[in-house]
């Protein structure tokens, strides 16, 4: 590659990682973010599959690591933290059960893939490019400039809304993931990070056009909605209300799939999220991310100024990869958010049965695709 000029927008996961490979195969790539600070808050995520293949290549493995969250598993109790269900931890990274050992903060892993590109970007920004790429999330403008004619049809709502934050750790928090179902299809989530917080997820399968619009509210306004549905759902709303009142890491995100014909258009291309979001509950969305920007790099390595060839291979080797990891089991993710106290409760019933006969392995196809149905090709970078 002879001194391409890259433009990527974005700085979350996609972007720097494809900055890394862009600049490690000798191009001059400018990134361009326009939050003032990286995102502190988002779900824990889990890397897994090709995409731990990606990073152990970056040499990042090791100081990811030490800063997983150690999460040790995952128990489903009821109003009063009674553990109805539990599952362990899964340590192959395949993600075949709810909570691997490759479990990280997405702040965390995005302030890793930050730092790790800092010596690889170009020092001295570019003010003309070659190349643009937006890897600025699911509700991508980039990807609105680029293509224009889709506007919101590319957006596939599951009809799920979901806030994140952090409250105060305390000691019942333990080291397990807690998921608790209230009647209405209200899910309420706790998980531990390293860093003496809890995470908490207020989740709610909603066609409610306030909801589908949250992200023309203001935060105020999208707090107050969460006090609206949840102040009766029992167990730890209560405490979680009043933690989300005086957080300062509030993030509400819809759960929706981005799904384009083409992920280019001329000298310009998508990835990660704004171009192929799988959504929160395929457990995907990160390794997708990491690899589609990859193979993005790769092909634009490979076939140098020819772009048209570059943005096609990269097409055509990810989207068997990407049409897997959107591929959802039927009626999620309403079906595991009951509508009424009787359909939780037989939820957790299954659930403690599957978790007694030592069942796990069904998980793998209830719970998301597998993370390592693609083969890494061996770019010189």
């Amino acid at each position: 590659m002879s001194k391409l000029r890259m433009l990527v927008s974005g700085a979350g996961i996609a972007g720097p990682t494809l900055a890394f490979w862009l600049a490690r195969a000798g191009a001059l790539v400018t990134i361009i973010e326009r939050a003032p600070v990286l995102r502190a808050i988002g779900q824990n995520i889990d890397n897994c599959g090709a995409g731990i293949g990606v990073i152990q290549r970056m040499g990042l493995e090791d100081i990811i690591c030490k800063n997983k969250t150690n999460e040790e598993g995952i128990a489903f109790v009821d109003a009063i933290n009674r553990p109805k269900a539990q599952f362990e931890v899964y340590h192959s990274g395949k993600g075949k059960s709810f909570t691997s050992d490759t479990e990280i903060s997405r702040e965390t892993l995005a302030k890793i893939l930050h730092d790790g590109t800092k010596e690889e970007a170009d020092s001295t920004p570019q003010r003309e490019f070659d190349l643009l790429v937006a890897g600025d999330g699911l509700g991508s403008p980039t990807r609105s400039l680029i293509f224009a004619h889709v506007g919101k049809i590319c957006i596939r709502s599951l009809n799920q809304c979901t806030s994140y934050f952090s409250i105060p750790y305390q000691d019942p928090d333990g080291t397990l993931a807690r998921w608790y179902n209230a009647p209405g299809r209200r899910c309420t989530l706790t998980r531990p990070n390293n860093a003496g917080k809890t995470i908490v997820f207020l989740s709610i399968i909603s066609i409610s056009e306030k909801l589908q619009s949250h992200s023309k509210l203001s935060q105020n306004e999208q707090k107050q909605s969460m006090h609206e549905i949840f102040p009766n759902a029992g167990w730890e709303a209560s405490r979680m209300l009043a933690g989300m009142d005086t957080t300062d890491d509030f993030y509400m995100q819809s759960n929706a799939q981005v799904k384009l014909d083409s992920w280019s258009k001329g000298r310009m291309s998508v990835v990660g999220a704004a171009a192929f979001c799988p959504s929160p509950i395929s457990g995907m969305g990160t390794t997708v991310a990491i690899v589609g920007a990859y193979i993005l790099a790769g092909e634009i390595s490979r076939c140098g100024t020819d772009y048209e060839k570059a943005f096609e291979a990269y097409e055509s080797i990810m989207r068997p990869f990407v049409d897997t990891a959107q591929s959802l089991p039927p009626g999620a993710p309403a079906i595991a958010n009951p509508e009424t106290a009787w359909g939780n409760n037989l939820m957790n019933r299954l659930l403690d049965f599957v978790s007694w006969n030592g069942l796990e392995s069904l998980l793998g196809r209830f719970g998301g695709p597998p993370a390592d149905a693609i083969v890494l090709p061996g770019h010189e970078m």
